[in-house]
């Protein structure tokens, strides 16, 4: 065994991720303790609104049903509770909300491409909330065989009380697209983990779009198997009035050769709208030659909300490709607006021209054609959000003194 080979593979087996951002992860309950909100992978979630899914709040079946539409040569099948596919990605709960959801799943759901299968059009898994009062614990297993190439969707839709735990498992040479659509009503509360692992010069692309909810409380991460594998992580959200919607990502920068790219954006409007994003990336001694690069942009459209964006770096080693990141919260360019104005568009639709020029590059980015329309629409239909109660203040009679 080669130096370098030997260096992968003990780092290949390191028990615990040393990160101050990622906590080292436990299947016992007893290991994660209720959250108070001054823990720093909690500080910015608003626990009195997860509805006790950080607590005890019960899990039943039935709170949400699943719909599947599969790409030909995708198989799709139920997985028992004690399935050896349960835990193929590595994944080892961080926090409490994902150990409760573990135990409390009574199995999962298996989606598989297989080797060297190249699948035209998307398999999609659409999940309708029922608007039952009981949390849902959900469990998806997506595994890419060797030299396979796939598009996945996850579809999130009407209002429910869901954790879930996602595995996206790509073997050697694998290349696999996988969106997690959020798109709930206002009143849905969801708390999701998703862990990756990423094989010898494998391909992700991970895509999380975040629209409706209450709260949404979204974390991803990924890892290397081998050498020569990339990961790029895109993200889409619109905060609206009062909505809490929260993007973590963490990249484990753990084998030579590998690669990662963050972009993130996100728009807000209304009072009381809160994004947050936390990014951060470690690259650990045995990872060199890597390269890496994270980015969040916000948009705020109008007064009363607030952005928290926190990019960091964790680097053990300097023989590296690249490292980077940006962040950046702002109001409309007031350049664009004034250009498009003295042409005669009116202020409103040049504040949606904007809006949309903002999302587009990111939404062809993310180049799963079946979601295009609907992502152009959903942000026309945010748009219109705010205007419907632009109109309605403007007409609401004023207070008398």
């Amino acid at each position: 065994m080669t130096a370098v080979a030997q260096n992968l593979a003990e780092a290949l087996e390191q028990d615990s991720v040393e990160s101050h951002l990622h906590p080292q992860g436990s299947f016992d309950l007893e290991d994660h303790a209720v959250p108070s909100g001054l823990e720093e992978i909690w500080r910015f979630t608003p626990l009195k609104r997860l509805r006790g899914l950080h607590q005890d709040a019960p899990f039943a079946d039935g709170a949400v049903k699943v719909e599947t539409e599969l790409a030909d040569g995708v198989v799709v099948e139920a997985l028992p509770v004690d399935s050896p596919y349960r835990g193929l990605s590595g994944l080892v709960p961080t926090d409490r909300v994902s150990a409760r959801a573990w135990a409390a799943a009574t199995g999962a759901t298996l989606v598989r491409v297989p080797a060297e299968a190249v699948v035209d059009g998307a398999t999609v898994l659409r999940h309708h909330g029922t608007g039952s009062e009981i949390a849902s614990a959900g469990h998806i297993v997506i595994v890419a065989e060797k030299f396979s190439k796939a598009t996945v969707v996850l579809a999130f839709d009407g209002t429910a009380t869901v954790a879930d735990n996602i595995e996206i498992v790509l073997e050697d040479g694998a290349d696999l697209t996988v969106v997690s659509l959020q798109d709930w009503a206002d009143d849905a509360v969801h708390h999701s983990t998703q862990h990756a692992r990423i094989g010898r010069d494998a391909t992700l692309k991970h895509v999380a779009v975040s629209f409706g909810g209450d709260v949404v409380r979204h974390d991803a991460t990924a890892e290397y198997a081998g050498p020569g594998g990339s990961v790029e992580m895109l993200g889409m959200y619109f905060a609206d009035e009062g909505q809490h919607i929260e993007h973590r990502l963490f990249v484990d920068h753990n084998a030579p050769k590998t690669s990662s790219n963050v972009v993130y954006k996100g728009a807000l409007q209304g009072e009381g709208s809160h994004a947050v994003w936390i990014g951060n990336v470690l690259i650990r001694k045995v990872a060199e030659g890597i390269e890496t690069y994270e980015e969040n942009r916000n948009l705020v459209l109008t007064d009363g909300c607030q952005a928290d964006s926190v990019p960091n770096l964790e680097i053990e080693t300097g023989e590296i490709e690249g490292a980077g990141h940006a962040s950046a919260t702002g109001r409309f360019d007031d350049n664009q607006l004034f250009y498009l104005r003295s042409r005669g568009v009116p202020e409103d639709e040049a504040r949606r021209l904007v809006v949309h020029g903002f999302f587009n590059d990111l939404i062809r980015k993310i180049n799963v054609p079946e979601l295009e329309a609907k992502l152009v629409e959903t942000v026309e239909a945010e748009l219109a959000k705010n205007v419907l109660k632009a109109f309605a203040s403007a007409d609401a009679p004023a207070e008398q003194g």
